[in-house]
This record gives C-alpha cells, structure tokens and sequence, in this order.
C-alpha cells in the first residue's frame, strides 16, 4: 500500500535500456504520472501541511492516495531532530518529487479511511457494467497461440486459450487487435513458455513445442531483498484495542484500522556513502545518483523497535523456468536473492547505516541496544555473519524484469519492445512489472500504475 515512485534516474534508465526517452523517462512520462494518482487529505481532517509537496501529485486519478490519519507525536518529531543533527541524513519534505533521497512521511494508496487499489481504482462497478468489459472466472490462460502468418514469416498471436482446473473444459478466444498479456512478473513469462515462446534448449527440456525461440523470456527476474533488525528501546508500546478500532473505523472510518498503524510514518531512504569499502570491488548499480541503494522501515516503538532494511539497487538475479510441460503446474522460480555478493556487502552498509542513524544524541537513552547480524562484530567468523544474513533476509514482493523492454532488434536481448510488444511477433503486447527492466527504487505500485497509464496511451494510439 506504500505509495513511492522512485528516482527520477529509475525512469531515464527506462529510456536509456529500452532506446526510447521520448517514451520512457521521468520527463516524458509526467502526464502519467500524474494521471493515476488523487491526493486525498487525510481522513479526519487533520492538516498534513509540511509532510508533502502538492506540486507533485495528481488529483483526478482513480488511486487516491493520502497520508496517515494520525497526527505526528514525539517519537515523529524525534526522527525531524535527529536528521537535523546528523548531517548524513536530510529530511525531504516528499520522497514522489523522483529524488527521494532523505527522510520523509509515508504516502499510502488510501483515501476516506479505505485502501484503494487497482480493483477500487480501475474495475469499479461502473467500469464492470461497461458492454464491452468481460471478467472469466475460475479460470487460467494456458497458452497464447498463432492466429495466422504474417507475411515474411512472423507470427500473429492473437488467441487465447482458456482452461480451467475444475472440469475439462477448453476455450479459445481470438482477438480483433491484438492480445495484452497482463499475468505479472511470475505468470507472464509461464504463459509465453507454455505457449512456446522462450529459449528452444529450455522448451525442449521439457517437450514444449518452440513456436518462437526468445531467448530472454523468464531472465532477468530482479527484487528488492530486506533484513530484518531489532533495537532495544526505553519505551512502552502502545496496544491498540482492536475491537474499539474496528468499532471506530465502521463508525467515521477513522482511527488505527484506517491506516497502517503496525509501522511508524517515516522512510528513510539512504545512498552508501562515497567512502565506503564496498565500491573499490563493486561498481555502483543504481540508476543515478538520485537513486537510494537502501530504504529503511521503522516499526512503531515499544520495548523492541524492529527496523527493516531493504536494499533497492540489488545485483542479483533470478529466472522463470518451466516445470512440465502441463500449463497448470506452477513454474520453477529461482528467486535469486544473495546470488551476487554486491547484495550481501550492500545489506552490511544497512546494517551499519541503520545503526548510525540510532546513535545520534536525539536517541541517547531511548534506544539502547541493537540485535541482529553485525558486520563489525569481529568475535563472530565472516562466514557466520553471511550465514545469518542469508537466514534472516526475506523478500520484499517487488519482482520485475522477467520479460525486459530492450531497443528493437533481435540482437538487443529483452522480450518487449519500448511500445511493449513482443519481439518478432505480431499481435502481442505485455503490460505489467514483467516488462520493467531493473527494480525501481520504490515499492512497485506505482510505478506499475504509471506503466500501465503509458502503456493504455499507447495502445490506443496504435488503433
């Protein structure tokens, strides 16, 4: 529900892979942007003046999104104090201006006290009743499949084969146009190898018939990994009455239940500084220098503070593969988390950062120890640090890459082209976080509404 962009670099790194800026970069997409997102206040009605800039949100988009309902106390105005007193952390007055760097308020896909999501935003009971608009239920796409030759060879994709696993059942559905596969980042690339749309030497290992040998289709898969740390604090936490809440929130949808009320209100977004050990063996994978390498969640204080520690420039990468050649049995997904040692070394900046920010003089006394995996524990073999870390890290859910845009051409690697059409077929477009190159340094939310906005422009331009 976090409502974060990214830099502005994740963008112009977009252009930059995909050979088109004039599409896709923080510049040229702004009226997309802009156009999924309504800034709502927050519910209640308190003023969050000073916890956000207006000037970069959208008001007529059907996401709203707004910030918490609660009002900053002392433990918020602590992490103000303490960014002013430590001059490697800045406070930022809207981490969505696309330089994100800095601390500032959690922005969240809410509004009037309710989440609101893709299926609120876009398949709203006005958009249901629309002739036009068709939802199959329990139902899977197995395969897409050619339609007819093109001339010179390439295939035209536009049938749908529809299965179910609750009876026999098989139906085919051809488009007029063409064909938007919109499975996401694990099922997109299932449905392209099970419809023989991948590398030949894996659909051979497991007898799928190659209709068109894309070599890239299921690489590339690319997420944010995070570790979870511990501070011991002289605080009480707060219990939160959940049956009063309930009866708040059905009452004037305010109150704890009408927002995210198991973390605090701040990010804390961070670059390993210039100094670091880390970049004589690694070069620096973010996209720009506007871009964070790690985000830092903040649980809300009690006796044990837990700190999340997310890195967003990862290294590492994993795949998409088949299990069988039978469409309904689940892929093999290799996650890929840790696999490059860049990660590990760039989660210990985390840790080391984290522990940072902790010991400024605002903290003295209220936060009084750490527990976790220590990096500069030196009583503890690398070996063992390694171990725990690996152990301890968890995933994110912001998976992306596993049907990459690229430049046009068979040589330039990718599934997509910048207009999100899968090479060397016809009929055939992808739209969903599949089609992003790396992960953005944001949770991904928003920066699949934006693509999904460009992407419904540009479909409507081809028609």
């Amino acid at each position: 529900m976090a409502y974060t962009r990214g830099s502005k670099d994740d963008y112009d790194l977009w252009g930059r892979v995909s050979g088109d800026s004039k599409k896709w970069s923080w510049d040229a997409l702004q009226p997309w942007i802009f156009k999924n997102e309504k800034w709502t206040l927050p519910v209640g009605g308190r003023d969050p003046t000073g916890q956000y800039d207006p000037r970069y949100h959208g008001k007529t988009g059907p996401i709203r999104v707004a910030l918490p309902w609660s009002s900053p106390d002392e433990f918020d105005r602590n992490f103000t104090r303490n960014a002013e007193v430590q001059q490697e952390f800045d406070e930022i007055l809207d981490g969505n201006t696309g330089k994100p760097v800095g601390l500032t308020w959690m922005q969240y896909t809410i509004g009037g006290g309710e989440r609101s999501s893709a299926a609120t935003g876009y398949v709203s009971t006005r958009a249901r009743a629309r002739p036009n608009f068709s939802i199959v239920v329990n139902a899977r796409v197995r395969r897409v499949l050619p339609t007819t030759a093109k001339a010179g060879g390439r295939l035209d994709i536009r049938t749908v084969e529809i299965g179910s696993l609750l009876s026999n059942t098989v139906l085919n559905v051809t488009a007029r146009k063409e064909v938007v596969l919109s499975g996401g980042t694990f099922e997109t690339p299932h449905i392209l190898l099970n419809s023989g749309i991948g590398d030949k030497a894996h659909l051979d290992s497991v007898g799928v018939k190659t209709i068109h040998h894309l070599p890239d289709v299921g690489k590339g898969l690319s997420d944010h990994v995070s570790l979870f740390t511990t501070f011991s604090m002289n605080a009480n936490a707060t219990p939160v009455d959940t049956a009063a809440a309930l009866a708040q929130w059905e009452a004037t949808r305010t109150g704890p239940m009408s927002e995210v009320y198991v973390v605090a209100r701040r990010f804390l977004w961070s670059r390993i500084p210039a100094n670091s050990s880390l970049w004589i063996k690694h070069q620096d994978p973010a996209s720009g220098p506007n871009t964070p390498h790690i985000e830092i969640d903040f649980g809300t204080p009690g006796p044990a503070l837990i700190a999340v520690i997310a890195l967003t420039t990862p290294k590492s990468r994993g795949s998409i593969k088949l299990a069988s050649s039978n469409p309904f049995d689940p892929p093999l997904i290799d996650i890929g988390y840790l696999s490059d040692p860049f990660d590990i070394e760039a989660l210990s900046e985390g840790i080391r950062l984290t522990k940072r920010w902790f010991s400024g003089p605002v903290w003295d006394g209220v936060v009084t120890g750490y527990s976790g995996p220590d990096p500069d524990n030196t009583t503890v073999p690398r070996s063992e640090y390694e171990s725990a870390v690996r152990d301890l890290a968890g995933v994110f859910g912001h998976p992306v890459g596993t049907a990459a845009m690229s430049r046009r051409g068979n040589g330039a690697g990718g599934v997509v082209d910048s207009e999100l059409k899968v090479k060397g077929v016809e009929g055939l477009r992808v739209v969903d976080a599949s089609v992003i190159p790396y992960v953005p340094s944001a949770h991904t939310q928003a920066p699949v509404y934006i693509l999904a906005e460009r992407a419904a422009d540009l479909i409507r331009a081809s028609w």
